[in-house]
């Protein structure tokens, strides 16, 4: 069966018998192979265990890359790692990686895991479910003496809530302006590399070419309300969306307030406030998953008796679709002219690097997971992930899926953030058997 065709049966039964038969425990009855779980207790008190590195005296969270948080709370997962049998190493970006021997030392590894570092003031379960949900994986093969054909991977990714060195490390070409980039803990890239093991001056060792990885799976929470407000307990990404950022300048003219009627204004900050809610009504015009945002504004002069000259914002789209963000930028062109001619004022875009391109995950694996979350009676939905992962870099150089489980409220990058035991286990399941599923193709 090839690489991108995992699962061709279309009945439950039928991939069922197909599991069973390719599987290296095949020998085992279907009730056997169907009672392997992942024990959630273990995983709430890890949980529970790792919030404290990082914490402060009120609870809120600091454990962002390459601070003392962080490189405790390594050093904590690291332990771990090598209880569970792992053949543990930092690679030369600072990731944790974990290798467990196949049966077939020939066969590219099936890789999966996540990180650990957070946002400024973070939750408990950005990244750390995912990582922990893999080491989970890898210690119920252990207590059912299971091996599996092909070499396992873990890896936990470095720095992925800032510069994502990480994981662009292992996929791309790292340059010398990223290195110096300011983190979040106020070193540089490099300097933070290096404080949590890594090697920055040979950072291109860990770089890995297309086709060293068999599969890249990740499992992590939503961070969004639909599968909460769905009543859903499974999302199986289609893909990573697209980020792309404009600046836009609003010019008008700057002049007294109070003697200015309001007939002969050229007001830029009205023309603004047009201009987001069209960009508003453009996003909402097509019919899709995008969404669209002013995330940023600044008037000028900005006095109580000025009418406004000057104002600038920042437009943020986000797509599966680089074509529907370019034709979505377009029509906010089209209303941003119109704007312009009945405010008399003058607005300007400015395109920003694309800050990431959308990433597809692979259709089979896709299908892998859906089945795999079936098989366990969990109700799932096709989705989009409107965050940035470490899996977007990975596709690069391997097919990846990722696992989503619902967020409680929609929160997260807060300390609020909350996911429930019930839906921790049933994403590490489905880890655990997709897993096994891609091992048994």
């Amino acid at each position: 069966m090839r690489r991108r065709s995992f699962v061709k049966n279309s009945s439950l039964k039928a991939l069922a018998i197909s599991l069973l038969g390719s599987f290296p425990w095949s020998t085992k009855s279907f009730a056997a192979v169907k009672s392997i779980r992942v024990r959630s207790r273990r995983i709430e008190t890890r949980i529970s265990d790792f919030a404290g590195f990082g914490r402060d005296h009120k609870g809120h969270g600091y454990r962002m890359a390459f601070t003392p948080g962080d490189i405790a709370g390594r050093k904590w997962f690291i332990e771990l790692m090598k209880k569970a049998g792992l053949d543990t190493s930092t690679d030369e970006a600072g990731n944790l990686i974990g290798k467990r021997a196949g049966k077939d030392s020939s066969l590219k590894p099936i890789a999966f895991g996540s990180h650990i570092d957070m946002v400024p003031d973070g939750g408990n379960y950005d990244g750390t479910l995912g990582s922990l949900a893999a080491l989970e994986a890898i210690e119920v093969m252990n207590e059912n003496n299971i091996v599996t054909n092909r070499p396992l991977e873990m890896i936990i990714f470095t720095d992925e809530e800032g510069s994502m060195i990480g994981s662009k490390a292992m996929s791309s070409e790292i340059t010398d302006d990223i290195l110096q980039q300011v983190s979040h803990s106020q070193l540089t890239i490099a300097e933070g590399v290096n404080a949590v093991g890594g090697n920055a001056g040979n950072i291109g060792k860990c770089r890995r070419k297309k086709g060293d990885v068999h599969a890249f799976l990740e499992l992590h929470i939503e961070q969004g309300g639909i599968l909460e407000k769905e009543k859903l307990e499974v999302g199986v990404v289609q893909g990573i969306v697209g980020i792309e950022h404009w600046d836009i300048t609003v010019e008008g003219f700057a002049n007294h307030a109070g003697t200015t009627p309001m007939s002969l204004r050229q007001d830029a900050l009205l023309a603004a406030s047009k201009l987001i809610i069209a960009v508003n009504e453009v996003i909402n015009s097509v019919q899709g998953s995008q969404v669209g945002t002013i995330g940023k504004i600044g008037a000028l002069p900005g006095a109580y008796n000025v009418i406004p000259g000057k104002v600038s914002l920042g437009l943020e789209i986000r797509d599966l679709s680089s074509e529907k963000i370019e034709l979505l930028f377009g029509k906010i062109e089209e209303r941003a002219a119109e704007i312009a001619i009945a405010s008399k004022t003058k607005i300007g875009f400015i395109r920003q690097p694309s800050v990431s391109k959308p990433a597809l995950t692979d259709k089979g694996l896709q299908q892998v997971i859906n089945k795999s979350a079936q098989l366990l009676g969990l109700k799932t939905k096709f989705m989009q992930s409107g965050a940035g992962h470490d899996s977007q870099n990975i596709a690069r150089i391997a097919p990846v899926a990722m696992i989503f489980v619902p967020s409680v409220g929609g929160i997260s990058h807060s300390h609020k953030e909350f996911t429930k035991t019930v839906d921790m286990t049933n994403g590490a399941n489905v880890l655990l058997q997709s897993i096994l599923a891609v091992d048994g193709e």
